[in-house]
């Protein structure tokens, strides 16, 4: 390092004390006073409520998606596939379909055609206390 470069560090560092002294101790801590919370109740789902407002969150976009299966193959299968190639998918012919929030499992359910038109037919909802242990664990 220069000296040119640690007579500007000294200066600085001058500079900091001087302005630290110049507040003087404890200028700030007559201000500052004990938090209070308010005690939290679990409610039916095991979840801690309290006053939320879910109005400004109601318009917020999600992607939903429905899982058929997976597979997992390695990369010289994946670059032979070609138009008609079939994929064996980890789930049997009528299991339940995943439902995803976001990647997050919310339901399963069963494909129906409505109106020339694929949806699904929820059939099971996961709880939300167990959508919260699936993110903890």
């Amino acid at each position: 390092m220069s000296d040119d470069q640690k007579s500007a560090d000294e200066a600085l560092a001058d500079e900091w004390a001087a302005a630290l002294e110049e507040q003087g101790p404890g200028e700030h801590a007559g201000s500052a006073q004990a938090a209070e919370f308010q005690q939290l109740k679990p409610d039916s789902y095991g979840m801690v409520s309290g006053d939320i407002k879910i109005d400004a969150i109601l318009d917020v976009p999600i992607t939903i998606s429905m899982e058929i299966g997976r597979a997992r193959i390695n990369i010289r299968n994946l670059l032979q596939l070609n138009q008609g190639s079939v994929v064996e998918l980890d789930r049997l012919a009528g299991e339940p379909m995943d439902v995803l929030v976001n990647g997050t499992l919310i339901a399963q359910g069963e494909v129906v055609v409505v109106n020339e038109k694929f949806g699904i037919r929820l059939t099971d909802i996961v709880s939300p206390s167990d959508r919260v242990k699936k993110l903890a664990g």
